[in-house]
């Protein structure tokens, strides 16, 4: 017997249900967090772009981390606003789709530039002479443009099998946006065809960085520890901190939502977690990369000055 099914021209997202003081709160919170991490990241951006002592390879792999970071909010954040002032609030099936896939492409993204990144600071504290010869300006254009293009493509992929997924019943996604697990659980088709895709992506994108960045750090480590002074110890370790922790709340978060099984977890549980590493992740990147970086620090300052002295001539 054959079920009848329509065709699905729009969804209802519910967001944070709860009374209406507290997504008022929720809202002004979300809000000064997405002014904040804009600021910040365009911040970054501008200063790895107008300043000469910030022309590296680190901060080049820095400055595109913020554009990512303001694509994945801004393609979340202003319709998670919008659901929360609303109590749930609708979207059309190419809105959700699209929204997906510009949240795919951005957190593939920040997968393999972490990766790039952690191979940056392992040449240059395990392989310092040849950092330069390296680590060159063309070098690192091609594994940002790699990194840009195999995650548009891995989210086409993704998408293209998200768009084909049959949908009848209820279409209620019980989260804050368009994400893939929420678009399979309402799924009344097969969805073993995606989550084959999902699984064999996910070597490229989660397992081989996860690897390699392992790897990486283990190295830096055995070579930070070969180091005779206590002082040449802590400036090794102080060049590749922040990164270090920028890619344990990532990946931490990430495991956490897709790769650890998520039987048990309420929906609650599930949103928070999209939270940290979809708004607060990119709210803490900038600070981590301006609060302990001396460089970023002195950029600001020069910046500040050149304004002062051009404001009183």
């Amino acid at each position: 017997m054959q079920r009848n099914l329509t065709v699905v021209t729009e969804f209802f997202i519910l967001g944070f249900q709860g009374s209406q003081h507290l997504r008022n709160t929720l809202f002004l919170l979300f809000l000064l967090v997405y002014g904040a991490t804009i600021c910040g990241n365009l911040l970054i951006i501008t200063l790895v772009s107008t300043s000469r002592n910030l022309h590296t390879p680190m901060y080049f792999f820095i400055s595109q981390l913020s554009i990512s970071d303001i694509l994945v909010t801004t393609d979340i954040v202003p319709n998670m606003l919008h659901i929360l002032l609303a109590n749930g609030g609708k979207i059309n099936f190419i809105g959700c789709i699209s929204q997906f896939y510009f949240f795919d492409v951005s957190e593939g993204f920040e997968c393999l530039l972490l990766t790039v990144m952690s191979y940056d600071r392992y040449v240059a504290i395990c392989n310092p002479l040849r950092y330069t010869s390296i680590m060159t300006s063309a070098y690192c254009v091609k594994l940002v443009a790699f990194s840009w293009l195999l995650s548009i493509f891995v989210a086409f992929i993704d998408t293209l099998a998200a768009s084909k997924l049959t949908f009848c019943g209820p279409t209620i996604i019980d989260h804050f946006f368009c994400d893939l697990m929420p678009l399979e659980e309402m799924a009344c088709s097969g969805t073993f065809i995606i989550q084959l895709i999902v699984y064999a992506q996910s070597i490229p994108l989660i397992i081989i960085p996860t690897i390699v960045i392992i790897d990486c750090y283990i190295n830096i480590g055995v070579t930070i520890l070969k180091i005779p002074s206590n002082i040449g110890r802590q400036k090794a370790f102080s060049t590749c901190s922040s990164h270090l922790t920028v890619v344990s709340i990532f990946y931490w978060t990430l495991f956490s939502i897709y790769i650890f099984p998520t039987k048990g977890k309420s929906s609650i549980i599930s949103k928070i977690l999209s939270l940290l590493y979809t708004l607060f992740t990119s709210l803490i990147n900038p600070i981590i990369y301006s609060l302990r970086n001396k460089d970023i620090r002195k950029a600001v300052q020069e910046k500040n000055l050149k304004y002062k002295l051009n404001k009183i001539r």
